[in-house]
């Protein structure tokens, strides 16, 4: 079955501006607790289990916080949160989005942007900012003596005074995927919903059947140079069924597009983990995702293409 899907393509600010400004942040929060780093929210890995390792953290802070300094003011048009999915998910409620240029009160007297009433566990959340302007970007649970966990944060917008868009790639609306049959309700247009979320009850995942050569594709209506394609793979079961999948990109439909060339072989992906594999500029119009040569279910909780211009 076709279906047509927005297709969510950012270039978030994850430590690199996607390699136009190379270093543009700096990062901080009240306190750590453990290893849990604050730059650990921005590594590009939306895995919200905290033993995966993925999640800032503070110790039980009053007044909890976190920053982000762009070093440069930023127009600000969303900021996407994910939050921890294996305990605790009612600590991020109440928490607030600060945006500005003051370090007053380590920037948490910044204009607001949003009050997070909550967030389900383990699942992302985007805040629309609307163009705020700002250097700074706090997450800060005021108020109260709680711990602040955020397993990931994606920031898009545009540096202010510039007119060209910088940070986001947003085809959106664009493209159609389909499957090789589908299991349940786990449809393929899951699998671009912008959300990593890896528990496959969270109703976040595509998924087949127990097909021969199972497969996924995605349709850009266009050709397109392909960066890269970062999958998030099942967590609460089963993440060898990928092992072997492959990553193919190109403008033919022979084989339902699993006969265009290859961009990665994926051995492995662990459990609620997020990969990105590299396609260097390939071609194609045709994104697909193979188990070849083996009966097997192909679950894909997330998947992301990076995608700087147009042909």
């Amino acid at each position: 079955m076709l279906t047509t899907a927005g297709i969510f393509v950012l270039l978030s600010i994850l430590g690199k501006l996607s390699g136009n400004l190379g270093e543009i942040k700096k990062l901080a929060q009240s306190s750590t607790y453990g290893n849990a780093k604050p730059e650990n929210a921005i590594d590009g890995n939306r895995a919200s289990n905290y033993n995966q390792g993925s999640c800032a953290h503070t110790n039980n802070d009053l007044n909890p916080w976190w920053r982000l300094d762009l070093l440069k003011t930023y127009k600000i048009n969303t900021v996407t949160i994910t939050n921890r999915q294996d305990c605790c998910a009612e600590r991020i409620n109440g928490a607030e989005i600060r945006i500005g240029n003051s370090l007053n009160d380590n920037g948490n007297a910044n204009p607001r942007c949003a009050v997070i009433s909550s967030i389900a566990a383990g699942a992302s959340q985007t805040f629309a900012c609307n163009g705020m302007e700002g250097r700074y970007i706090n997450i800060v649970i005021p108020g109260r003596t709680e711990y602040l966990t955020l397993c990931e944060v994606e920031v898009n917008g545009t540096l202010s005074g510039k007119s060209c868009p910088i940070l986001l790639t947003n085809v959106a609306r664009l493209g159609q995927v389909s499957q090789s049959s589908t299991y349940g309700n786990a449809k393929p247009e899951n699998a671009i919903d912008g959300n990593r979320a890896s528990n496959y009850n969270q109703g976040s995942c595509a998924h087949t059947n127990n097909d021969l050569n199972p497969w996924w594709r995605l349709d850009l209506l266009k050709t397109y140079k392909i960066n890269t394609v970062t999958i998030t793979n099942r967590q609460d079961c089963c993440p060898e069924r990928i092992n072997g999948a492959e990553i193919r990109i190109g403008n033919s439909l022979n084989d339902n597009g699993n006969a265009n060339p290859r961009c990665a072989l994926i051995s492995s992906i662990a459990a609620g983990a997020s990969q990105t594999f590299a396609c260097n500029g390939m071609e194609g119009r045709y994104i697909n995702i193979v188990i070849p040569g083996r009966t097997e279910y192909l679950t894909l909780c997330e998947v992301e293409n990076r995608i700087p211009d147009t042909l």
